[in-house]
């Protein structure tokens, strides 16, 4: 008993429960069907790049107002930082300033020598007194000091803008007002 071909294909098939047409239209469908790893891997970038291209339509806004509102507060605490510093700063100065204009005084008060004498440690009375050149310096800022004074009191009373030379107001003798009289009164 010789089988043929066509035969033994048949038996051969009904091993895995299909027909050698099933078995062909399977193979087909499978064949036509087969997708490659490019193809797997374009759609999972293309999906990808579609889910960040959508996040970030979405979140940029978000994100960008989150980044300006911390670029604020930053230049907000430098400008108060600054702020800050200049004032030390000022501060700094004027202390300096008034140390500076104290110290002043201090060394003109203290050039006036005071001479104490067992009399007058005794009495407790002292007495001052100035050399030559504190006695000279002296007398100048005083000079100054009224000169500013006085040119101050004619600025604002206005006689600084007066003319140097006085000038008075002056009318032709009239003939007298008299009647009948030709006394030139």
């Amino acid at each position: 008993m010789a089988l043929e071909m066509n035969d033994l294909m048949a038996l051969k098939s009904l091993e895995n429960g299909m027909s050698p047409y099933e078995q062909f239209k399977t193979q087909h469908i499978q064949a036509k069907s087969h997708t490659s790893g490019v193809g797997i891997a374009g759609l999972v970038l293309g999906s990808v790049g579609t889910a960040l291209a959508v996040g970030s339509w979405i979140f940029a806004p978000t994100y960008a107002n989150a980044k300006a509102s911390q670029a604020k507060e930053a230049a907000i605490a430098a400008k108060e930082l600054a702020n800050a510093q200049n004032q030390g700063l000022r501060d700094l100065i004027m202390t300096q300033a008034q140390t500076i204009a104290a110290e002043r005084a201090e060394r003109i008060a203290g050039d006036v020598n005071l001479t104490n004498t067992v009399t007058d440690s005794v009495s407790g009375s002292q007495q001052g007194t100035l050399t030559a050149q504190q006695a000279a310096e002296l007398a100048a800022s005083q000079a100054t000091q009224q000169v500013m004074q006085q040119t101050f009191a004619d600025a604002v009373t206005g006689r600084s803008s007066l003319n140097a030379t006085p000038v008075q107001i002056y009318s032709a003798p009239q003939p007298c007002g008299c009647p009948g009289c030709g006394c030139g009164n």
